[in-house]
């Protein structure tokens, strides 16, 4: 499970290292691809597959979908590690997420994702101040209470 948030810095050469806690997660390789909200999307090579299933669904005839599919591919990379457990991050994908030198990777469960670190502070101010309000959009009373009585027992832990 990809979960957390940690502070990364770009290398000369392009490259950034994976948080060791992420590094199992992702797997022998990966794939990297242009994300939502100006990110970049990392998914291990397992969920890449299943993802990529449902994008091969979309339905040819719509053009909004053949343009979907464009991006989403044309920008993906399968890569992995190196043995200091570094990466690359393509030209590409830096200049969509504006990518110079301090960033933050994300764990999302299934999914990471490589923000610049203007990019996500300004994210994460968004997110506090809507985290309640989205809940009760998403799931309503009932994700509330689950969350609420989760969070109160790993208090009294």
């Amino acid at each position: 499970m990809l979960i957390g948030e940690y502070n990364l810095t770009l290398d000369d050469r392009g490259r950034i290292i994976i948080p060791s806690k992420l590094r199992n997660d992702l797997e022998d390789s990966f794939v990297m691809t242009k994300g939502l909200d100006g990110c970049i999307f990392v998914y291990p090579k397992t969920e890449w597959e299943e993802i990529s299933k449902k994008v091969r669904s979309l339905p040819l005839s719509s053009k909004e979908a053949r343009a979907f599919q464009r991006s989403f591919y044309s920008k993906a990379v399968l890569t992995n590690l190196d043995k200091q457990g570094r990466v690359l991050i393509p030209q590409s994908l830096r200049d969509h997420s504006g990518l110079v030198k301090d960033g933050i990777i994300v764990g999302l469960d299934v999914r990471a994702e490589i923000w610049s670190l203007e990019k996500w502070q300004e994210m994460d101010e968004d997110l506090e101040s809507s985290y309640e309000d989205n809940v009760m959009t998403l799931g309503g009373e009932m994700l509330w209470q689950t969350l609420s009585i989760s969070l109160y027992f790993s208090m009294k832990l």
